[in-house]
């Protein structure tokens, strides 16, 4: 396969650039903190020596990330459970469109079972205000991250959607390497998992003369990953109590903040589904449609299957029968022990000083009751 040129500035890195990062990773004086973290067994320079050897993508994913991924699981998860890979060919190429709760686990995890289940790796999405260190964008070119632009004007972003729509089409069509994205710009944050009709006329934009062909050429593979707990539920209340006045400013390496919270802290019974994909026959019921109302009509089918694949547990039963003074599902989602443990869990927003209480609790209660919402009624 030949390399296109017209997509280095924001491709992955190539085996050849592969030697000239791991050094760099090497040497960065963060690098015994993440050694001693994948690596809990080993020296550090014995880390560093084998790091530095590596000369292929393959080789760094293999022989570092699958070991980072496997130690947040064991040290952050209580377990890591998997459906509905099976009714996808390894030999396939897919744009799995997933909802996001996590930064940086939602997809890196991923690769682990992907790998473990015979399929190749794939590429992942990584917001341009993420890469904020040559660290962090050298781990993240060689872990076949592609960057993405976020803001600038009207003109700005729709070039930068053209050339990101272009890309993800040239990788499954072309390099036949599967592809994640999430299903909205930014971590969903109110637990309302939703999909932007932006992101489905994005992946249309590069084939616009057969709407139907543009999108199922693509193998669209929605993913519905849920977490017993959590990740950075309390950053998310406080930044959605926040903004309810005035426009949320993140603080200068907040999203770092987020990345480590969301590794570090614990998650749980952790659930990643692999829903049905969006076929060329599901997409013919919406042919006579305009352009918005069919972007529209694909994203609530996404939606459908997220929330339908999505795994409840009871913290969502919890939360949803406190937040709405009832006792619907005690004793058929949770039973009083597990209400006493969540309950605990709340009462850790008493530590913030914020002047509505109840308002932050009721935004707290709704990252974990609006999945039951959406699960019931879609």
């Amino acid at each position: 396969m030949d390399r296109n040129p017209k997509f280095d500035d924001i491709r992955p890195y190539y085996d050849e650039e592969i030697p000239a990062a791991m050094k760099r990773i090497a040497a960065s004086e963060t690098f015994p903190l993440l050694a001693s973290y994948a690596f809990p067994d080993r020296k550090v320079e014995e880390v560093k020596e084998m790091v530095g050897s590596l000369r292929t993508v393959d080789e760094f994913q293999t022989k570092v990330m699958w070991y980072v991924n496997e130690q947040i699981v064991k040290r952050s998860m209580t377990s890591y459970s998997v459906s509905g890979i099976e009714a996808l060919d390894p030999r396939g190429h897919y744009l799995f469109v997933s909802n996001h709760r996590d930064i940086m686990l939602d997809a890196s995890v991923l690769q682990n079972v992907l790998h473990s289940h015979g399929f190749e790796t794939s590429e992942i999405t990584f917001g341009a205000n993420l890469m904020c260190t040559p660290l962090v964008i050298d781990i993240g070119r060689s872990n076949k991250m592609f960057r993405v632009e976020r803001g600038g004007n009207m003109k700005e972003f729709y070039q930068s959607s053209v050339h990101l729509s272009e890309y993800i089409r040239y990788v499954i069509t072309e390099k036949k390497q599967s592809v994640w994205i999430a299903q909205r710009n930014g971590r969903t944050k109110d637990g309302n998992d939703m999909t932007d009709q932006g992101i489905v006329k994005m992946f249309g934009i590069s084939k616009r003369d057969d709407k139907i062909k543009a999108l199922s050429e693509l193998h669209i593979v929605p993913l519905s990953i849920s977490y017993e707990w959590e990740t950075c539920d309390y950053m998310k209340a406080l930044e959605l109590y926040q903004s309810r006045y005035e426009k949320y400013v993140k603080k200068q390496g907040e999203d770092l903040s987020s990345i480590l919270s969301g590794i570090t802290s614990f998650k749980g019974d952790v659930h990643l589904s692999f829903c049905p994909m969006i076929t060329e026959d599901d997409l013919r019921q919406f042919d006579s449609l305009t352009s918005i109302e069919y972007n529209r009509e694909v994203a609530r089918l996404m939606d459908e299957r997220i929330h339908s694949c999505y795994r409840l547990t009871p913290n969502n039963f919890i939360a949803h029968d406190i937040r709405f003074g009832k006792h619907e599902f005690l004793g058929n989602g949770y039973d009083e022990e597990q209400k006493e443990r969540f309950l605990n869990h709340v009462s850790k927003l008493d530590e913030y000083d914020v002047e509505e209480p109840e308002i932050l609790k009721d935004i707290f209660l709704g990252i974990y009751s609006n999945p039951v919402d959406n699960c019931y009624v879609g």
